[in-house]
């Protein structure tokens, strides 16, 4: 492979932001400096007056990937990943069939080193019966357990305390966990059907997927946690009352911390305020909710209290959101305009630069323990998204990438685009323009 120099480029990482030339050479950054000179051959990039991040690290995607083919395969959404500014991905095991065996786990590794263009890893999933497989899991080849502690496809609700307890005590890897409490979602939901029958509107989302819900399965995850000394990790906090329960347990490092949690997108791009617009377009779970509870959350990030930022990206078909309310499958497509609407969050005040590249980016890779990945550091794998924070991103159906070919964004004027994205040294994706001949790497845990 021949060799990239990035010239005049405005470096945001590791809490600095400064104007640096890169060299890139055999996947890797070799050099960052004031002034690379450039040698006949090399493929030059001038980024001036733009930037450079380390590329995203998505720890929570649902790619459908094997079993649904009519929604997404890993070729596809890791197109719409690279076109999002993501160098690398993190799938959950609820696909067809169910990623809860190392064989399984083994399989999908195979499927991704054949179609996926970005760096990829799985979860394995948990259910009442497969302590033993999460026993035997190599903790360097699996990214982590998940468990749904709350409603999700198959057999991988786990409601059982014993089983809980075990997987929280024996796990050789970190948990993730879906916190939502199915008791109280089954009563809200038998008082809804009271009030509007079978065809509610939309709006009634977070009444039925509640905060109380949300509070009352995550406090229970921590309280396994310490109990056991599990390293915890919970997905998509939707709430004020989650975030300040995390921000009373979570200080210090992210490297010494052994209970983080993380906010999806869709959190906090939206509130219960879009129901009306949008309705089935936003219906996911855990659910969008209040104003007040996106404004807790963007607070969460400031202030270090949640680590993380990912997609959740989960696609349906069309014709599946169409439904009515009790029909119509959760989950949103986010992750091809995951840096474009973090860097509308930076022009509108609500997040830094720094803040965007340590809790996209950064982070992950520290708490997942990767290998040579998530910063802009010279012998580290050079994944990297360049960006404009003043040109425009503007959603349409035309130009969307993943297989399923909807989204809640069409329409709407984004500031900030995705200019480039290099995986592993290579542009996968340049102005509009995917290398569909490009190839990820799997990822590697430092465990």
């Amino acid at each position: 492979m021949c060799r990239t120099v990035i010239k005049n480029a405005t470096i945001v990482n590791e809490g600095r932001i400064f104007i640096s030339d890169l060299l890139i050479e055999n996947e890797r950054i070799g050099l960052i400096a004031a002034d690379i000179a450039a040698r006949t051959g090399d493929r030059v990039i001038d980024l001036e007056g733009n930037y450079l991040m380390p590329g995203i690290i998505d720890d929570q995607v649902h790619f459908r990937d094997p079993g649904f083919p009519g929604k997404a395969t890993i070729e596809s959404e890791s197109r719409a990943a690279a076109a999002g500014g993501t160098t690398s991905f993190m799938d959950m095991p609820n696909t067809k069939p169910q990623t809860v065996t190392s064989e399984l786990l083994d399989e999908k590794l195979r499927r991704a080193s054949r179609d996926s263009l970005i760096n990829y890893g799985f979860f394995l999933g948990a259910t009442n019966t497969n302590i033993e497989e999460i026993k035997r899991l190599d903790p360097k080849k699996t990214a982590g357990v998940k468990v749904f502690m709350g409603s999700s496809t198959g057999n991988m609700l786990v409601d059982s305390p014993e089983t809980l307890e075990q997987i929280f005590r024996y796990s050789p890897v970190i948990i993730a966990t879906h916190c939502e409490d199915m008791g109280i979602i089954d009563g809200n939901t038998a008082r809804i059907r009271e009030k509007y029958g079978d065809n509610p509107p939309f709006s009634v989302h977070p009444e039925i997927r509640s905060a109380e819900a949300c509070l009352k399965s995550s406090s229970l995850a921590v309280e396994l946690a310490e109990k056991t000394g599990a390293n915890l990790h919970i997905f998509h906090l939707s709430t004020r009352a989650e975030t300040e329960m995390l921000r009373k347990i979570s200080r210090g490092p992210l490297e010494d911390r052994k209970i983080t949690a993380e906010v999806c997108m869709p959190h906090l791009t939206f509130t219960s305020d879009d129901y009306g617009k949008l309705g089935p377009l936003i219906k996911c779970n855990p659910a969008v909710k209040s104003s007040v509870d996106r404004d807790a959350l963007f607070a969460g990030l400031n202030d270090g209290t949640i680590s993380i930022i990912a997609t959740d990206h989960a696609p349906h078909a069309a014709a599946e959101k169409e439904k009515p309310y009790f029909s119509c499958p959760s989950g949103i497509p986010m992750i091809q305009f995951t840096l474009p609407l973090l860097l509308d969050f930076y022009n509108e005040g609500k997040l830094s630069l720094e803040t965007i590249a340590r809790a996209a980016a950064h982070n992950p890779a520290i708490r997942y323990q990767l290998k040579d990945r998530g910063f802009i550091r010279e012998g580290y794998y050079a994944d990297l998204a360049a960006f404009s924070v003043k040109d425009i991103t503007e959603p349409a159906e035309s130009s969307l990438l993943s297989l399923c070919r909807w989204s809640p964004l069409t329409g709407r004027r984004i500031r900030g685009k995705v200019l480039m994205t290099l995986v592993n040294g290579n542009v996968v994706y340049e102005n509009g323009r995917i290398n569909g001949e490009t190839r990820g790497r799997q990822l590697e845990f430092n465990r």
